[in-house]
This record gives C-alpha cells, structure tokens and sequence, in this order.
C-alpha cells in the first residue's frame, strides 16, 4: 500500500514538473515577444491559441482511428508504458503556425517557400508514421527511402534557392560574409536533411523536441533581417508551445515523424532564406550534440568491432538524451537542462548579433 502511495506521488511529482517547465517556457518565450518583437505577438499568441484548440480536438479522432505510438524495442525500458500513447501531433500544430503566418504576411512568397517545405517533409513524416501504425511496428519506412525522399525535397529546395539567386556566402557574426561559390550547394543540402534527422533524434522525451525548437524559432526570428521570416519563426515557435499543453510530461500526445521532420524542414528553410545557418548551428547546439552522439556512438561501436571483434559503446545509449536518462536522470530533469541550455545559446547569439551590428 505504501509502494502504491509513493508511485503515485511520483507520477503526479512528475506531471507537475513537466507542466512547470513548459509554463516557465511559456512565459519567457511570451515576455521575450513582448519585449523585443511586439508586432508579432499577436500571431505567436494565436498560434499558441489555435494549436492548443486543434491538439485537443485532434485527440480523440487519433484515439479513435487507434493512431497510437509503437515504442522501439532497444530503447529504455521505462518508455514501455508509453506504448499507444497517440502519434501524428505534428497535425495539431504546424497547420495553424503556417497558416497564421501566411495570413499576417499576406501570402508573400518567402512565407510560401518555408510553407512548402515544411509540408513536404512533414508528409514524409506522415507516411512513415501511418506505416509505423499500420503494420504496428516500429519500422515505418526504410531506411533507404526516407533518406531518397529526404534529400530529394532537399534538391528540390536547392533549385529554388538556386532559381531566386540567393547569395552562396555563409555569413558569421563579427566576421563577415565568406564566399563558398559551389560549396554552398553541398552544405545546404546537409543542412536540410541533417536538421531533419537532428529534430527527430531529439523526438525521444515528452516535451524535450517541442520545447527546444521553440526557442531556436525565436531565435532565428530575433535575428532574422526579412520581417516576413521572422514572422514565421515566432508562430511556428507559438504554435509548438501550444503543442506542449498536450506533449508536456507525461505526453497525451507524440508529434512523430510527421511533425519532427516538417519541423526540421522549417528550422533548415527559415535559416537558408534568411542567411542564418550560423544562428541554426550555435543555437540549435543541442539539436546538433542529439545527432553528433548519434554518430560518434554508432562510429565508435563499428570501429571497435573491427579492431577488437566486439563493438564497444560511448553512450550507455544514443540519443545524449537516453545516456542521460539510463545515468538515472529523469525526463523532466533531462528536458529541463535542455531547455535551459538552448535558452542560453540563443541569448548568446543574439547578443553576437546584436554587438555585430545586427
């Protein structure tokens, strides 16, 4: 009876504690607009509004067509009872942060490129889910083909970019602008489809991809020099806030591939346009240490089975998220610490920006 009380202390200890630090996000990401971009505040409070509205309408459809979370077998034992919790939640909330950029920005074409984008790659991440839920797996595509389809949207981008005439230059804070010429074809490319496979590494914890795309959204708006762009950034990052009223911990609702990779999409698209691949890389630091631990972990274990015949691993496990959760972190803690972390980027880079004549 004891044991019962005490796991049930926990669990509201729990809830309570996911639902602070997305309240304390809130507020700040909410002071911040007022403070420093006042003219958007309006769509980024109704992209919290209507994302908010939509998740819970969305809830019980995906509850009802039985859309639930397939939990992958080698991953922590204590997100088995995640297991069925509903997917899909990138529904919810990139519709309403698109469409209420689109019409405070009157439709302009640079909104329209960032739209396109997210909604191409986050129909990748719908076929993936909708295949995870059908075949009750946690497959989905392979491998190969969300890859193919990842960098052909990719391509495609490209040649628009290349078709607009954008400026093949990678600019940095108190440097300048460096000339990359074909070079920056490339890198662009990598950007696309390593953000998206960035966000959707970091999709691993209640509230932990939601929460920090948020705030690197923000960011790129505080530092974007296209009004229409900036306006973008903050309603998609109100429009994930909003989400977080039902993604928080302990989740009612999983955003999945299909929104993890639009968000991707929509993180790469803004920073290309607007010439802010600095501000995607500083900013998005955890994002970027998410996919690093990724590959050093999986580089070390081949390069240790080569050598010695047993692979060896860095992480207890990869993502950094779950070596740090197996080293007896808890989510909200580990969620917390990321928060805060990307908070701190972001006011650095902007601060930079700012001392840079930004």
């Amino acid at each position: 009876m004891e044991g019962d009380t005490l796991s049930r202390l926990e669990v509201e200890e729990a809830d309570w504690g996911g639902a602070a630090i997305s309240l304390v996000l809130g507020l700040a990401l909410s002071a911040l607009v007022m403070g420093s971009q006042p003219q958007v505040l309006l769509p980024f409070g109704l992209s919290v509004l209507g994302s908010a509205v939509l998740g819970s309408l969305l809830l019980p459809l995906l509850r009802r067509w039985k859309a639930g979370q397939v939990i992958r077998e080698e991953g922590p034992q204590s997100h088995y009872k995640k297991a069925g919790t509903p997917t899909m939640g990138g529904l919810s909330f990139l519709p309403v942060g698109l469409l209420v950029a689109g019409s405070w920005s009157g439709w302009d074409p640079q909104w329209l490129a960032v739209a396109l984008l997210t909604l191409a790659y986050t129909l990748v991440g719908w076929l993936d889910d909708w295949l995870v839920i059908r075949q009750r797996s946690n497959k989905g595509l392979p491998p190969k083909a969300k890859l193919l389809l990842q960098v052909g949207i990719g391509l495609v981008f490209c040649g628009y970019l290349a078709w607009q005439g954008i400026p093949t230059v990678l600019t940095l804070p108190g440097i300048g602008s460096l000339p990359l010429g074909g070079l920056f074809w490339p890198l662009a490319l990598f950007v696309l489809v390593g953000t998206n496979n960035a966000v959707n590494l970091a999709d691993g914890m209640d509230g932990l991809a939601a929460g920090v795309v948020a705030l690197v959204l923000a960011g790129l708006g505080l530092t974007a020099t296209d009004p229409v762009l900036a306006l973008v950034a903050f309603a998609l990052s109100g429009a994930c806030l909003g989400f977080l009223v039902h993604n928080h911990h302990r989740a009612r609702l999983f955003m999945g591939d299909t929104g993890s990779l639009g968000l991707g999409g929509a993180l790469a698209g803004l920073a290309l346009l607007g010439d802010q691949l600095w501000a995607l890389a500083w900013m998005g630091g955890i994002l970027v240490a998410e996919a690093l631990s990724v590959i050093l972990q999986v580089g070390y274990f081949q390069y240790t089975k080569r050598k010695t015949g047993q692979g060896q691993r860095l992480l207890r496990m990869s993502p950094l998220h779950h070596h740090l959760e197996l080293g007896g972190w808890s989510e909200v803690q580990v969620v917390g610490c990321f928060y805060g972390l990307t908070a701190l980027l972001v006011g650095v880079g902007w601060l930079c920006w700012q001392g840079s004549g930004g």
